[in-house]
């Protein structure tokens, strides 16, 4: 196994550290980037070690190449993009804090009924003007930095890219168009008259609707789940995650960081490309 090591300011001082604490030199050292090889440390070790020094550490079997994928599937807010949708809308209504209380204990596993959860929020949106998620979308909504730079390794590599959230597909099908995504999945906000009626359509995508989302797609493309990278911040994130050969949390809530491949908290999405043997420099 090799341990890389990954941090936008990553110094001299560390790798030198952490050389001295791994007995050995890196065998590759670039900007933001260091590598080990052979290293016999177990994932917690590895964490630990991370934790320790402030870098985002992960454990890469040799030869593990994103090119040997199929699929790379990405959580939408606070993962691809760096806001929470439904938080923003209902800050044009006056109850963002209210909703956000909720948002953050669904994510970090504390409300265990999504779909509850989502309709207790929605419902808070009740009278809306439709108008203010296209003002969301045009001034709130940035993608995640190192985003684009991860989309375009994926294509090139020849994997297929889905977006699913429990989100809303005024989101999620205008960047799957924007960006050029594959495949999307995501709730739809109920409209009459121009104004949102506080529900939502159909089934609602909670944690079990991500993770048929990814088998579906697995599905269509002709690939097993174990040739799946999934990428995502939220507990509603981890059955997805759970069927994936590869998992990524990104900027992720403790619960979900204990039980995934991957942790970045420091570096941006670009970082996941440095955890395979074909990227450049590696």
């Amino acid at each position: 196994m090799n341990l890389v090591v990954q941090h936008p300011e990553l110094s001299d001082a560390t790798v030198q550290a952490l050389g001295a604490q791994l007995a050995a030199p890196a065998a590759r050292r670039a900007d933001g980037f260091a590598r080990w090889s052979g290293v016999g440390l177990d994932r917690e070790a590895v964490r630990a070690l991370g934790e320790a020094h402030g870098v985002d550490a992960g454990l890469v079997p040799a030869g593990q190449r994103l090119a040997d994928f199929r699929l790379m599937a990405f959580d939408m807010d606070s993962t691809l993009i760096t806001i929470e949708c439904i938080d923003e809308i209902a800050d044009f209504i006056g109850r963002k804090p209210e909703v956000a209380a909720i948002t953050e204990a669904a994510m970090r596993g504390e409300i265990k009924d999504f779909k509850e959860s989502l309709r207790r929020r929605v419902a808070l949106l009740e009278g809306l003007e439709e108008s203010a998620l296209q003002r969301v979308y045009d001034e709130r909504l940035e993608l995640t930095p190192g985003a684009p730079a991860l989309l375009d390794a994926a294509r090139s590599a020849g994997l297929k890219l889905l977006l699913v959230s429990g989100g809303f597909t005024f989101f999620t099908d205008r960047l799957r168009d924007r960006l050029g995504l594959d495949f999307a999945r995501s709730n739809t906000l109920e409209v009459v008259d121009g104004r949102l009626t506080g529900r939502v359509l159909g089934e609602i995508v909670d944690a079990a609707g991500k993770r048929e989302a990814v088998l579906e797609a697995c599905r269509a493309i002709g690939c097993s789940p174990a040739q799946a990278v999934v990428l995502g911040d939220g507990a509603n994130d981890l059955e997805m995650m759970g069927v994936a050969g590869v998992s990524v949390a990104y900027r992720a809530k403790p619960v979900v960081r204990a039980q995934t491949t991957y942790a970045l908290n420091h570096c941006g999405l670009d970082a996941v490309v440095r955890l395979f043997s074909d990227a450049p420099g590696w």
